[in-house]
Parts: C-alpha cells; sequence; structure tokens
C-alpha cells in the first residue's frame, strides 16, 4: 500500500490524521502543500479523483475572502488554477491511496476510513 497524506502542517486535522496514523502504526509519506509545492497536474488529479464540490473548503476563511468572481472559478475549469494560488481552499487532509483520494478526518468517517486503508 503507497499512502501519501497532503495538507498544510499548521492545520490541526492535519495534525490529528498524522498523529492517528503513527498510533495506528500505519505507514504513510507526508507532503506539505506549502513546503513541498502543489503543482496543477497534482491538483487536477485530486479534483478528477473527488470533485470540486468535495476538495474545495468553502467553510474557511480564505474562501469567505475570494471575489464573488474567484468563486465563481469553482463551477469552471479554472477551479484547478485557483486551488493551486490558494492552496487554504482545499479541504484537508487529503488522502491518497494506491491512486484512489479521500478528504477529511471527521469522527463521523472513521469507520469508513480505516475500512478503507485496509483494503
Amino acid at each position: 500500500m503507497s499512502l501519501t497524506i497532503f495538507g498544510i502542517k499548521n492545520c490541526d486535522t492535519v495534525k490529528k490524521a498524522l498523529k492517528w496514523l503513527d498510533a495506528e502504526g500505519t505507514a504513510y509519506n507526508y507532503h506539505d502543500f506549502r513546503k513541498d509545492g502543489l503543482d496543477l497536474a497534482l491538483v487536477e488529479r485530486m479534483l478528477a479523483g473527488v470533485g470540486a464540490d468535495t476538495l474545495v473548503n468553502k467553510r474557511g476563511t480564505t474562501w469567505r475572502k475570494l471575489t464573488d468572481e474567484q468563486k465563481a472559478a469553482v463551477e469552471t475549469d479554472q477551479v484547478a488554477s485557483l486551488l493551486v494560488a490558494n492552496d487554504a481552499l482545499i479541504k484537508r487532509p487529503v488522502w491518497e491511496k494506491d491512486g484512489v483520494f479521500r478528504t477529511g478526518f471527521a469522527a463521523k468517517d472513521m469507520d469508513a476510513l480505516q475500512t478503507w486503508l485496509k483494503s
């Protein structure tokens, strides 16, 4: 199994996910958007895997600071460029296991996440 976790180092949800993986003894690679980079190809792969509705975080301050024109880009083919320019708009963490993507780390999703990781 090849597992990669994508996120931002100071994100509390990412920290919790990494701590949980360590406690479970699960091997993973960590990719920090800001330290390791974020390019259009990676974002396009994520979008193809989970879709813009899932990948774009519309609850954060970064979303609220966008112009109406920028927000409208989420519904177009410009969404990948918007996410590359605003990495905090990506719902975190993003999980990739063997080319399949998921997002988030909510308590309500733990059973499904554990099943997915073990499959």
